[in-house]
């Protein structure tokens, strides 16, 4: 039976029973009204904690001190996280400075340091300065409202913070789950580059939350596409604590489908946010791709779909040239064939069994003025769908990285 699913409007990562959160500003970053750059989120209780990771070879020892604590088996109680510099790209300075970031949030947290997880996101080739590390986990307050901060503190390019929480019933109890995301630019996927705290009061079997959320990232973040770039610090962390008093979820019951659905609901509402704020983005691009062989066919043509710098130069424009979706439909390598493809943009039919339909292009043109422009392709060869994120292609996107350090 498919979970009953509420969004929650003011929903966080401090929104599910036992977490607490907090931010400061520390000094890494230049000071600015409302700025922060240091983040803490603690739950009250040990948690169950699964991780997916970028897959770049060049990879922030934050990325290594994380794949190796949760390697280890141990709980996990809480998460540092600085903003403004990555940690990469520093030799073995870098290791040390995680590992001692870890310490650090620890001792503020009251917490042994291998319960701690770190995350760093910002200019890669910049050692982290461990006084203002200190200095912001030490005066940080944390609170069970805090998750807005996190939020905030987290940021690099991003213009506002993104959260998202769900409630849903397991077992004939209420649990919350909840989120936060940071990611702008050097967004693609294969995790695309971006920070994501999920936090959840339901009690879970760990090997059951590490088998569900590969699946989940695959279905949201790992459809996000802003720029074709990936990331070295790219990081997606789930806590669960079980503070709902649930029976602990385990792999292969009714439960766990339940659970990892609203996980999925989280990541995708946070992925959608994290596409609409994309760097000098003015509309958010989805790629819905259904009938498709199987479903890696339809992730690989909605993820090249969404990621082309010509369909996405287009969706800026308002330009209804769909010609460029079914050229990149066909680099995709996904099986296609061309007599039975259904295009459509923002529900208006404009090729149908491989044939152009006439359309009203001034009324289309409106439409792809608005704030989404939605591009469904329907390969009517099978039954497997997936859905892509991304934004348009503007200037302001080469204004902002063609000075990003300077």
């Amino acid at each position: 039976m498919a979970a009953s699913i509420t969004n929650l409007e003011q929903g966080t990562v401090t929104t599910p029973r036992g977490f607490s959160a907090g931010g400061t500003y520390a000094g890494i970053k230049t000071l600015s009204e409302d700025k922060m750059d240091v983040g803490i989120l603690l739950s009250d209780a040990p948690c169950a904690v699964a991780g997916v990771f970028t897959t770049s070879s060049i990879v922030s020892p934050t990325v290594t001190v994380n794949r190796e604590t949760i390697a280890a088996g141990n709980a996990v109680r809480g998460v540092v996280v600085n903003s403004g510099i990555a940690n990469a790209g520093v030799g073995e300075q870098g290791y040390i400075d995680a590992k001692e970031m870890a310490a650090l949030g620890a001792s503020a947290m009251g917490v042994k340091p291998e319960e701690v997880l770190v995350c760093s996101t910002g200019v890669i080739g910049v050692e982290l300065p461990m006084t203002l590390i200190e200095k912001g986990v030490n005066q940080i307050e944390l609170s069970s409202d805090g998750g807005n901060t996190l939020a905030r503190a987290m940021m690099t390019t991003d213009t506002h913070p993104k959260e998202a929480g769900v409630t849903l019933n397991l077992g004939g109890t209420e649990v919350h789950i909840g989120g936060v995301a940071k990611g702008s630019g050097m967004i693609h996927p294969n995790m695309a580059t971006m920070l994501c705290f999920v936090a959840t009061d339901a009690a879970v079997d760990q090997d059951c939350l590490r088998s569900i959320l590969p699946e989940v990232a695959d279905s949201s973040l790992n459809m996000l596409t802003v720029d074709g770039d990936s990331s070295t610090n790219d990081t997606l962390l789930v806590l669960a604590n079980g503070a709902a008093g649930n029976s602990p979820v385990t792999a292969g019951s009714p439960e766990a489908d339940e659970l990892k659905a609203g996980l999925l609901e989280v990541c995708v509402q946070l992925t959608r946010q994290l596409a609409q704020d994309g760097e000098g983005a003015t509309r958010l691009l989805v790629v819905e791709l259904e009938g498709a062989r199987n479903i890696e066919d339809a992730r690989a043509a909605a993820r090249t779909i969404a990621s082309s710098l010509l369909v996405k130069s287009a969706v800026y424009g308002a330009d209804p040239n769909w010609g460029r979706l079914l050229a990149a439909l066909g680099r995709s390598q996904a099986e296609a064939v061309e007599t039975k493809i259904d295009l459509y943009i923002n529900g208006v039919c404009i090729m149908e069994s491989g044939k152009p339909i006439p359309f009203h292009r001034n009324a289309v043109v409106a439409l792809m003025r608005g704030p989404q422009v939605t591009f469904r392709v329907a390969l009517n060869i099978g039954h497997a769908s997936a859905t892509a994120w991304g934004c348009d292609l503007t200037e302001e996107y080469v204004v902002i990285n063609s000075a990003y350090t300077t």
